[in-house]
């Protein structure tokens, strides 16, 4: 038994796929244990069992026609920011009474855009809580792609700020994430495939206690008003196959009259009703199934090994189940009519292709994605109470230097700059408004002309020269370097002199080899080169050195290169963080402590990181964060321009 508390937030604009996945979802972590509540912002849904589950009604919203720029109260009229400021605010007190150990958003920040401003209280209320939570993205095997780039780099953005993970229901196989959503690497490194969500509690499986509907062709439209024409069509269809038993099924967002008007069209063969609870034991006694293609009804027609038409919902800008649908044609598994060719007849004649054709094989859909999501999200549990007990131990740390009268030194190295990019402006900016100062690794060959003039603006960044092109002399079965052994050695001298000269203007005389390694025949001709610091990588920190040539490495990176980039595992970074701070409590006078960055390759997920690791070394009282020539005990004579020790 977990005891561990999770809140699903989950807003149904149209039909019930999102919430019925959410309450999968909630079932299956209500069997391994965990309390769930689901604060359920669309209307109510009667047809779904949610037992187990804590129901909490938000004021309830819905749309009409794939307007999703228009969100209606339940008596039709436009929701006003006092409605939507309630929904707020029964969110926010939902989270509080739950107190959750994971926060699931259904579908945000990948859509729901209109829904923005409840979100995102949320996820603040949750990232600002004592006991913060893992928070987790739900979304479906397909996403509505962005109409524009702007909408792609916010919804990449809100991610990287609050999330730690997307739960992606959906076979990779089957359709992967990247078919509907623009996905870059460090959106990919935190998606969870979970395979398809079905709740086995949607089986409504009478064991052939029923008759009803054997052998028929059994037409659904959704619980959405959306469905209606599909109906329609279809009693005509029936009309034109007197032969054939129809059943088609109404969804509950259909009017009472239209429901009514359905029924008194339909032909003795077609017999019209309302959506049932057990429609998937249903389409296990049918001959046929035509329907739309929403991600539990396919999942639906999958348990059942149902022959399929689909006729994809395509309102307003919709492409989702258009998607889906050709993916399943494609591999036989469905046969598929566009909304725009709908008509009686095609419909009536490509039933009877389907009926004369072969059952399709279903069987390499897996169905069991609410059970591994219920474990994915226990790890993600796991990580999250991993990552605030590391948090803890830093904390601890500070505390051990507090409490011993000490101080520390740490000094911040970021590498490979060349020109005063959009990222390298809004990193010094970060570091400028946590006091930190930084030291660039310039490459020589590559760096703009403007750059000294624009590194004005930040008075407490220093340069140093990072090699001269960065490019890799290496052997290729060798680690990349610049200067490696199998080089001639006076080639190397005229690189190293060449980025000294170029730089001198601006430049510290500190030496920082591309890739933190260079031949030790190298190292040792530095200083006669005319540097006065060299600065690699190592795992502790050394002693402070009174050599001429002064060495302050660095010794911590939170980049995961041998992974392919990315943040490095966080409880490692803390706990590594953790210890070389207590270094300082050994005795003996200790390098400053260098952070190592990367600022070309930090994505949200880095830069998050990175912000509350320096915030919280800014504000520890113990911690001197040092400029580039304090730590290598360097002055400049500011007439001669010559630096000095």
């Amino acid at each position: 038994m977990s005891g561990s508390a999770a809140l699903i937030a989950v807003t149904h604009l149209m039909g019930v796929g999102h919430f019925v996945r959410a309450v999968a979802i909630g079932r299956a972590l209500v069997a391994a244990g965990w309390r769930v509540v689901i604060a359920s912002g669309g209307a109510p849904v009667e047809t779904v069992d949610a037992a187990g589950c804590e129901i909490v009604q938000l004021p309830p919203l819905h749309c009409v026609d794939a307007d999703f720029r228009r969100l209606l109260r339940p008596d039709g009229s436009l929701a006003d920011d006092d409605y939507l400021a309630r929904r707020r605010r029964a969110l926010l007190e939902a989270f509080d009474r739950c107190a959750p150990d994971v926060l699931i958003t259904e579908l945000f920040p990948f859509g729901r855009r209109r829904l923005a401003p409840e979100f995102e209280a949320l996820l603040a209320h949750a990232r600002g809580a004592a006991k913060r939570p893992a928070i987790l993205c739900s979304v479906r095997d397909v996403l509505h792609p962005p109409s524009n780039a702007e909408k792609i780099r916010d919804a990449a953005a809100r991610f990287a700020r609050f999330y730690d993970a997307v739960l992606f229901h959906g076979d990779e196989a089957l359709v992967p994430l990247t078919a509907s959503w623009p996905a870059d690497a460090s959106l990919l490194r935190h998606v969870r495939a979970t395979g398809y969500i079905r709740d086995a509690a949607r089986s409504g499986d009478d064991h052939g206690a029923r008759d009803d509907g054997k052998g028929e062709i059994v037409v659904s439209g959704g619980g959405s008003a959306a469905g209606s024409a599909l109906a329609r069509v279809a009693i005509e269809a029936a009309r034109l196959t007197p032969e054939r038993r129809w059943r088609i099924l109404v969804g509950r967002g259909v009017a009472d009259h239209d429901y009514y008007a359905l029924r008194a069209a339909a032909p003795a063969n077609a017999l019209v009703e309302w959506a049932r609870v057990d429609f998937p034991a249903l389409l296990q006694r049918a001959a046929l199934s035509v329907s739309q293609a929403g991600y539990n009804t396919v999942l639906d027609l999958a348990a059942a090994r149902a022959r399929a038409i689909l006729v994809p919902f395509a309102g307003g800008e919709e492409n989702e189940q258009s998607t889906r649908a050709d993916c399943l044609a494609r591999r036989g598994l469905a046969r598929v009519i566009e909304e725009k060719t709908l008509a009686p007849a095609a419909l009536a004649e490509e039933a009877e292709r389907a009926l004369a054709a072969p059952a399709p094989d279903w069987s390499a859909v897996r169905l069991d994605g609410a059970e591994r999501t219920a474990r994915i999200v226990e790890q993600e549990r796991a990580r999250a109470a991993g990552r605030d007990a590391a948090w803890l131990r830093l904390h601890a740390a500070l505390d051990e230097l507090r409490r011993a009268g000490k101080t520390t030194d740490v000094w911040l190295r970021d590498d490979d700059a060349v020109a005063m990019t959009d990222p390298l402006r809004r990193y010094l900016e970060t570091l400028a408004a946590h006091g930190v100062p930084a030291t660039l690794a310039v490459i020589p060959a590559r760096a703009s002309e403007r750059l000294a003039d624009d590194l004005a603006a930040f008075p407490d960044v220093r340069v140093s020269i990072h090699g001269w092109s960065h490019a890799n002399h290496a052997p290729p079965d060798a680690k990349k370097c610049e200067f490696p052994e199998t080089r001639a050695l006076e080639d190397m001298e005229r690189d190293a002199r060449r980025g000294l000269e170029r730089l001198a203007s601006f430049a510290m005389p500190v030496f920082t080899p591309p890739w933190n390694r260079m031949a030790p025949a190298m190292a040792s001709r530095l200083h006669a080169l005319g540097y006065r610091g060299v600065s690699t990588f190592s795992a502790t920190r050394g002693p402070v050195t009174r050599d001429a040539l002064r060495r302050v490495d660095t010794h911590w990176d939170p980049i995961a290169w041998r992974a392919g980039g990315g943040l490095a595992d966080e409880v490692m970074l803390l706990d590594r963080l953790s210890d070389l701070l207590r270094e300082e409590l050994e005795g003996g006078a200790r390098e400053p402590l260098g952070l190592l960055t990367h600022h070309l390759v930090h994505d949200g997920w880095i830069a998050r990181f990175l912000d509350e690791c320096l915030a919280t070394l800014a504000r520890s009282g113990v911690v001197r964060f040092l400029r580039g020539d304090e730590a290598f005990g360097l002055a400049r004579d500011v007439q001669s321009g010559r630096w000095y020790r």
